[in-house]
């Protein structure tokens, strides 16, 4: 686990003037390479609140989808991040600048529970892979309902999100992503009032059903631009 202590890792490495700058140049660096080969695109149903708690609650496909989560929105996004990445420093120094949240796999689930709630209540915006690791075949996987338990300790609201497209770009079997075309479909916000009102079995199966619709909606967008794609077609922004 990193040597950091547990409220430094509250809090964040990523707004020191390093973090800022770095985080900006990657932004920007890292959105036009995402458009130029994985044709990026993301549709919003509302705009994310720009200041305070908020669980990103994401379908997983690819190793690019804390990457790609955070490209398609500027509110900086804070992503779970394995302890052992932290044993080489320079590494550690970078994802720690990216608000990355360190969990080590070998402990409770309760205590990493414990690090993102107390992340969200000094306001930052987590994101939550709830299948707990990536597409095996491109389809959706089980859901795993600690999130709800999350949200409701952090009084913290959902927006839930489907990535489509990236299991074709990189999946389990290939060392290197390959270009193509993804697509990211953020929902309906559950509110921080509506996660009050509901209990966690609730919670669960509103956002879970939430993203496989979201994950159907950004199948047919996919089928439909490939149908009405020229033959040779520049690169455009997000829908």
């Amino acid at each position: 686990m990193s040597d950091r202590s547990d409220d430094e890792v509250a809090v964040g490495g990523g707004h020191t003037p390093f973090g800022k700058c770095l985080y900006d140049l990657l932004w920007v660096l890292c959105r036009t390479l995402g458009v130029a080969v994985f044709g990026f695109r993301s549709r919003f149903v509302e705009p994310l609140p720009k200041t305070g708690p908020l669980i990103v609650l994401s379908s997983h496909q690819t190793f690019l989808d804390p990457l790609l989560l955070g490209l398609a929105t500027d509110r900086r996004l804070s992503s779970l991040a394995r302890s052992s990445l932290y044993r080489f420093k320079p590494f550690a120094a970078v994802i720690t600048a990216l608000d990355a949240v360190p969990i080590d796999r070998g402990s409770s689930a309760i205590k990493a529970m414990k690090v993102v709630i107390a992340r969200l209540k000094r306001g930052a915006a987590v994101t939550i892979f709830p299948e707990g690791s990536r597409t095996e075949d491109g389809q959706l996987g089980e859901f795993k309902s600690g999130f709800a338990l999350i949200a409701k300790r952090a009084a913290a609201p959902i927006v839930p999100v489907a990535i489509v497209g990236g299991f074709e770009c990189w999946p389990r079997t290939r060392l290197l992503p390959r270009p193509g075309r993804i697509r990211l479909e953020f929902g309906e916000i559950v509110t921080a009032e509506q996660v009050a009102a509901m209990s966690e079995h609730e919670i669960f199966a509103v956002c879970t059903q939430r993203i496989r619709d979201l994950d159907a909606k950004a199948r047919a967008a996919l089928g439909a631009t490939a149908r009405s794609r020229p033959a040779v077609s520049s690169p455009r922004g997000p829908a």
